[in-house]
């Protein structure tokens, strides 16, 4: 599985009406960018969020949040949600939010 097209749609559902969204095959998954910035992305069924250092470490506490590393090097500031973390609409949505707020705030590519 390269990546979940069922977590695919639920994203383009929320994210559709921003401006300057886009996406991008890669890391074997799908990247979703704001304004040229990434924001979100899908590895195979977990959702990658970023979300700054600060917020990445409170949301390692939760349940089926770990460290986004595919490379044996985590990547400082993002965080993955495992497809068990997902399962409510809602939950989706207030992962999307943190990661659209802090991206928002970074200048445009």
């Amino acid at each position: 599985m390269a990546y979940d097209e069922g977590l695919a749609e639920r994203l383009d559902s929320l994210l559709i009406q921003l401006p300057d969204i886009s996406t991008k095959k890669m890391f074997g998954g799908l990247g979703y960018l704001l304004a040229g910035n990434m924001c979100v992305g899908i590895w195979k069924d977990a959702l990658i969020i970023r979300v700054g250092p600060e917020m990445a470490e409170q949301l390692l506490t939760r349940p089926h949040v770990r460290p986004f590393d595919i490379t044996g090097r985590p990547m400082k500031g993002w965080a993955m949600v495992m497809a068990e973390g997902l399962t409510e609409d809602e939950q989706l949505e207030a992962y999307v939010d943190l990661s659209v707020n802090f991206v928002s705030d970074l200048p445009a590519k």
